[in-house]
C-alpha cells in the first residue's frame, strides 16, 4: 500500500480539523458516550490484556480501556492526528492513567510488532483507510493468534440524523455536494455491514461478523450547543467550506438546523438517536 494513500486524512487531521476536534473534545467526548460504552461492553476487555485503540483521538476510549485492563495490562492508542494526541497525552498524565501510551502513526503503513497484542479495539476510527483490506491486514498483524478485533462504526445517513439533519439544512442553503464515491473515507464508510465483513475476511481475520445497534448521542448543552457542534465539526461545515458559504450563511443554517433538532431536546439537553454498527472478528 502507497503511504501517499492516506496524504488526505493526514492532512485534515493534523490541519485545522483536527485542532477543531481539540477545542470541542469536551462535546465530542459526550455526543459519543454511547458508542464509548458500547464498544467496551461488546469488547469486554479481561484485565491484564494489552490492547490497541485505532483512530483513538483524544484518548477517551484507550483511558476507558486502560482503567478496564487494569494495572497490569496495557493500552495503546494511535492516531494520524498530533494534535489530538498531545490532548490524549495531558488527560492521561492529569488522570494519573500510567498503562495507558499514545502513539502518532497512520496505522495503515505502520508496522507493529507482531503479535503483541491480545485485542484490537476502535470506536468511529477506522472508516477513514483509502485501502481498507490491506489496513485491516496490517492492523491484524499486531494481534496474537487467537486475538479479536472489535469496532464500532456509524451505520447509514438514513439512519443517523445527527449527520443527515445538517446536511439537509446546509444543502437547503448552499446546495448539493459534488457527487462523491459513498465508500470512500469518511463517517459512512463502513454502513454496509455485509461489505465490511467481506473485507475483514480479505485481510486474513476469520468469524467476522457485525450487527446493528441503537444509541443516544447526547449533548447536555442542549439545542444551541448541539448546532454550534454541528456547524464546527461534521457535513455541514465541510459543505460551507467546499460552497464558500459565508457568516450570513452559517447563521441561516443554524436557524434551521434548530428547527429540525428541536424535537430531540430533553429534560438533560438534546438526545438524538442513532445507529452502529458493532463489529468484531478474530485472527488465527
Amino acid at each position: 500500500m502507497d503511504a501517499d494513500d492516506n496524504a488526505g486524512q493526514r492532512a485534515f487531521w493534523n490541519g485545522p480539523q483536527g485542532q477543531s476536534w481539540v477545542a470541542n473534545q469536551a462535546a465530542l467526548d459526550a455526543l459519543h458516550t454511547g458508542g464509548t460504552e458500547l464498544l467496551l461492553t461488546e469488547a469486554a476487555a479481561r484485565p491484564g490484556a494489552r490492547l490497541l485503540d485505532i483512530g483513538c483521538g483524544a484518548g477517551a476510549t484507550t483511558l476507558a480501556f486502560a482503567r478496564a485492563v487494569g494495572p497490569a495490562g496495557s493500552v495503546t492508542g494511535v492516531d494520524i492526528s498530533e494534535p489530538l494526541l498531545g490532548l490524549a497525552r495531558a488527560r492521561a498524565e492529569a488522570e494519573d492513567v500510567a498503562n495507558a501510551t499514545f502513539l502518532h502513526a497512520d496505522a495503515a503503513p505502520h508496522r507493529f510488532d507482531p503479535g503483541s497484542v491480545d485485542q484490537v479495539v476502535s470506536r468511529f476510527g477506522l472508516m477513514f483507510f483509502a485501502n481498507p483490506p490491506a489496513a485491516l491486514a496490517t492492523i491484524g498483524a499486531a494481534l496474537r493468534p487467537g486475538g479479536a478485533i472489535v469496532f464500532v462504526t456509524w451505520a447509514g445517513l438514513a439512519e443517523n440524523p445527527w449527520f443527515a439533519l445538517p446536511l439537509a439544512a446546509a444543502v437547503a442553503r448552499l446546495g448539493p455536494p459534488e457527487p462523491g464515491d459513498p465508500d470512500a473515507p469518511g463517517p459512512m464508510a463502513f454502513r454496509d455491514i455485509g461489505r465490511i465483513t467481506g473485507i475483514l475476511g480479505a485481510a486474513g481475520f476469520a468469524e467476522a461478523e457485525g450487527e446493528v445497534h441503537a444509541v443516544d448521542l447526547h449533548l447536555p448543552g442542549g439545542l444551541d450547543a448541539a448546532c454550534a457542534l454541528a456547524l464546527r465539526i461534521g457535513a455541514a461545515s465541510r459543505l460551507i467550506r467546499d460552497k464558500g458559504g459565508d457568516e450570513g450563511d452559517a447563521a441561516a443554517i443554524a436557524a434551521d438546523l434548530r428547527v429540525r433538532l428541536a424535537p430531540f431536546v430533553s429534560v438533560d439537553g438534546i438526545r438524538v438517536p442513532a445507529a452502529v454498527n458493532v463489529f468484531r472478528a478474530r485472527r488465527f
